[in-house]
């Protein structure tokens, strides 16, 4: 396989990826904004539900969003340019999800699902606060990498013919 074609190839993954997570994350944020009109006991149920199984829809999209934006961003260090910059800022903003979610969310998930569903905890609401905010933070910072990584794919492809050349001293 030719070196542009594995580019183009990993650019389809990391953007097919990308978007996927990052539709999840759109979904989820509604998701949780629609239970905030409910009490206590419907929120712990369908936590409980979300805690299934979306946790590995998470691992399994932006894991492989994570590596082949990064693979882009090495293949593009030679090019410079739009399409690295863009690359690079997708890759920062999907590595902060990442931290945010292992930081704030992952901790949350797990204190849930120990929550009961007919006794919920006195500070659930303040709970479910702190989790929706960093939810929002990491939905808005994937929506925004998968914009720059749209962008790339729609923008003329790098070449080594547009590399720098030696400027004039």
């Amino acid at each position: 396989m030719r070196r542009t074609s594995i580019i183009r190839l990993t650019r389809f993954l990391s953007l097919t990826f990308a978007g996927i997570f990052a539709g999840f994350l759109v979904g989820v944020l509604v998701l949780e904004s629609s239970l905030r009109h409910y009490d206590r006991f419907v929120y712990t149920q369908v936590r409980q539900v979300e805690l299934d199984r979306l946790d590995t829809l998470a691992s399994v999209t932006l894991i492989p969003a994570v590596i082949t934006t990064a693979v882009l961003v090495a293949a593009a260090i030679k090019m410079r340019g739009r399409f690295l910059w863009l690359t690079l800022a997708a890759l920062i903003l999907l590595l902060s999800v990442f931290v945010t979610t292992i930081i704030f969310n992952l901790p949350i998930n797990s204190d849930q699902t120990g929550w009961s569903v007919k006794a919920p905890p006195a500070d659930w609401a303040s709970v479910r606060d702190r989790w929706q905010i960093a939810h929002a933070v990491r939905t808005c910072a994937a929506v925004l990498a998968l914009a720059f990584l749209s962008t790339t794919a729609i923008s003329r492809p790098p070449t080594n013919s547009r590399a720098p050349h030696a400027t004039n001293a």
